[in-house]
């Protein structure tokens, strides 16, 4: 589904990537160097691990291993990215209006990367025995507690993403390495399961001890976390701080966190396509770990945990090949038809779900992981670079670079789809009759399982798709504000 180039072809000048030149071509000033690129991307380590692993991980350990009734967790769950929303607006906007001698981003990404760091293991430190009420408690005070940490990273850290660089094509290499990276820190998660049914953590009659091997495994990846905030600390640096915001005396209104930003339309759209994204993909998120435990594999944790690693590493593979195509696509054709073409790709995707669980066939499941990571990559990918492009369209209307409210705003949307997702989520799973307490699940219980994995993320990419299909933000359009931009307050 590739449309006209969303570029219009110019004549090249000597500076090629210069204003009003709609060329793939980037000027050197322009150009971020890789050391800078590798250290932003470290941040997807921190993101991954501080966001996404406990989520992973709270239905193995909690539900299949403590028996936690899964609507309890979802609950927890999606209290936490409520929470998390109304703390990332705080971060956000606390981060715009800072004005350090590291610039308003690094004593952030710094501090608060080494508190997640020292956080993540002890969102697992439970006892054994509890009441579900009492795991209920834990979990949502314990997950509240830590989410200031990574609000205090991860919103100065999202907001550098978007100034590093002012070129529009730099901009999806930047978020191609990041998401390169990031296949690093995602293998990690797809190998948790696993690591935590290792013989090492057998108990007493053989049988492995999942909650020791969660406090064992979030342990080594939280010291991991600190040493990667240093290094982010010390690699990356703040192009627009010096040029543009320290000469500014302005400071954003925490009003304008939520509301001034909605008005900008590019903006609208782009969070509409995320919602639908996100929402269609966190309500069945879950749904594949069951189906590969349940229906592949026939209740054996064990021997699913293996193909779930597996299926990491297939991720890896075409997560890689999605951000490079998505990349091509983008440049050779805008990144509207980019995102265009991932989304249709994502429908193509979700529908071999329902043939790729076989149980007679196990390995097709690669293929399942595979799609979706291709998918999710290129989505990413695209995505960040166009959140880019949408901040300089709003500092053409405001005068402001508020990258930190933008990330603010967009990450409260974004959770909160997140949130209602994840809480649907374990509901979802009870709706489908699904009993932790059998071995075996029923065969009803297994078809809506099925079913739900492939038709809810179906629909919202649908919608997804309209509304990118708005999108007007093109590359002939982004020349022309880069250089109106520049003619106002000089090159960055």
């Amino acid at each position: 589904m590739i449309a006209d180039s969303d570029g219009v072809a110019a004549p090249l000048t000597p500076r090629p990537g210069a204003p009003g030149v709609a060329s793939t071509s980037t000027a050197a000033a322009d150009r971020v160097p890789a050391s800078q690129k590798i250290g932003f991307g470290l941040g997807s380590f921190l993101d991954m691990w501080g966001h996404w692993l406990y989520q992973s991980l709270a239905f193995h350990v909690f539900n299949v291993f403590l028996g936690v009734a899964p609507g309890l967790i979802s609950t927890a769950l999606g209290l936490k990215i409520a929470v998390d929303a109304v703390s990332d607006a705080l971060f956000g906007w606390i981060s715009d209006n800072a004005r350090t001698r590291w610039g308003r981003r690094r004593p952030f990404i710094l501090v608060g990367g080494i508190l997640a760091g020292i956080g993540l293991p002890l969102m697992f430190a439970v006892g054994r025995g509890w009441s579900d009420t009492e795991y209920f408690v834990f979990m949502v005070v314990s997950t509240c507690l830590y989410v200031p940490a990574m609000s205090c990273f991860i919103m100065p850290w999202n907001s550098l993403g978007a100034e590093m660089t002012p070129d529009y094509h730099e901009r999806t290499r930047v978020m191609s390495w990041k998401n390169a990276i990031q296949k690093i820190p995602e293998l990690a998660m797809f190998v948790a399961a696993q690591f935590t049914t290792l013989a090492i953590f057998n108990d007493a009659s053989g049988k492995p001890d999942i909650l020791k091997g969660a406090q064992v495994y979030t342990s080594i990846l939280g010291g991991i976390m600190v040493v990667v905030s240093v290094l982010i600390f010390s690699l990356t640096r703040e192009r627009y701080y010096e040029n543009v915001v320290a000469k500014s005396k302005q400071r954003v209104p925490f009003k304008d966190t939520l509301y001034r930003t909605l008005k900008n339309r590019p903006f609208r759209q782009m969070l509409g396509t995320m919602l639908a994204y996100n929402m269609a993909t966190s309500m069945v998120g879950l749904l594949g770990y069951y189906a590969t435990v349940y229906y592949v594999c026939g209740g054996n944790v064990v021997e699913a945990t293996k193909w779930n690693s597996m299926m990491g590493v297939a991720g890896l593979v075409c997560g890689l090949i999605g951000i490079t195509f998505a990349g091509w696509v983008a440049r050779h054709h805008g990144k509207r038809n980019a995102l265009m073409t991932v989304i249709t790709l994502g429908i193509c995707a979700f529908i071999g779900d329902w043939f790729f669980y076989n149980p007679q066939l196990p390995w097709l499941q690669l293929f399942a992981s595979g799609g979706v990571a291709f998918i999710g990559a290129g989505f990413w990918t695209i995505y960040g670079s166009s959140m880019a492009d949408v901040i300089d369209h709003d500092e053409l209307e405001s005068g402001q670079r508020r990258e930190g409210s933008f990330a603010a705003c967009g990450s409260w949307i974004s959770k909160v789809g997140l949130a209602l997702g994840n809480m649907t989520s374990g509901w979802v799973l009870q709706f489908t009759g699904f009993d932790a307490k059998l071995p075996v699940q029923g065969e009803d219980a297994i078809f809506l399982i099925r079913v739900c994995l492939s038709g809810i993320p179906i629909v919202g990419l649908c919608v997804a798709l309209y509304i990118v299909s708005r999108y007007f933000l093109t590359e002939k359009r982004m020349h022309e504000i880069r250089a109106e931009l520049e003619a106002r307050r000089g090159t960055v």
